[in-house]
């Protein structure tokens, strides 16, 4: 199992407890801001409203940038908008910390998958997608209780300082755990450049299949001639092939 795969469930680790985290500490923040809890919820609706618009715009725009520097840019924002959610000195503050981390959420996931199944030959790949996941299931069973109870003992700000944490780790393992791979094109279901990562069996192939494309190595068929018939038009058919007079027949002649 290549170890790029632990550092990617890392990092969904964190997104998913960064969004549901929260929902145990709502009380803390709306005293410490001194606002309702009703209000303080929007912290939660706001992080949805931004998964949404990271999910679509994000994606759309990194498509045909290169797949790792686009996660680890993805796990600096993260980074920085639950900082900023621990430093938040009013609500108005951490809903803007709120929404830098949630840019990346939907980004992260669709950017991520793409890559667990670039690290693995063919027949496996959705079990890395799989594993990748594993780690946003382990946020909503571990990660949000612990969560929850880190922040009641010792103040809400910290559980963010933890999830801060566990991104800059998650960067950490991208960073030295997976290969570069190529631009994203949205069209190829499979890599032409890259064969894979070197502990795979064989790797990746290196042609893919491209909708609406053929192969380089099946270049398109020329037509074949066009023949003149009798009547002066063109038609598809091929021209008759003239055979050399055998033996007999010169003979005869």
């Amino acid at each position: 199992m290549p170890l790029g795969l632990i550092a990617l469930a890392v990092g969904a680790f964190g997104i998913g407890l960064t969004e549901f985290v929260i929902m145990g500490l709502l009380p803390d923040v709306a005293a410490d801001f001194a606002v309702s809890e009703s209000s303080a919820g929007w912290l939660i609706s706001g992080y949805a409203l931004s998964v949404v618009v990271g999910a679509l715009g994000l994606t759309a725009a990194t498509t045909r940038l290169p797949r790792k520097p686009v996660l680890l840019g993805l796990l600096v924002l993260f980074v920085l908008g639950n900082a900023l959610t621990a430093l938040a000195p009013d609500y108005g503050v951490a809903m803007v910390g709120r929404i830098i981390a949630a840019l990346c959420h939907g980004a992260f996931f669709g950017i991520g998958s793409v890559v667990a199944a670039s690290l693995v030959v063919p027949e496996k790949r959705g079990g890395a997608i799989a594993l990748m996941f594993t780690g946003l299931t382990a946020a909503n069973v571990f990660g949000v209780p612990f969560g929850t109870f880190l922040g009641q003992q010792f103040g809400w700000r910290s559980t963010f300082w933890v999830i801060a944490g566990i991104g800059i780790l998650a960067f950490l393992g991208i960073l030295t755990l997976v290969p570069k791979l190529p631009p994203g094109n949205p069209r190829c279901t499979t890599s032409r450049s890259w064969a894979g990562p070197p502990w795979s069996r064989g790797g990746a192939p290196r042609s893919g299949r491209c909708a609406g494309s053929r192969s380089r190595r099946s270049p398109r068929r020329s037509p074949r001639p066009l023949a003149r018939c009798g009547r002066s038009r063109a038609c598809r058919a091929r021209a008759p092939r003239r055979r050399p007079p055998s033996r007999r027949r010169r003979r005869a002649r």
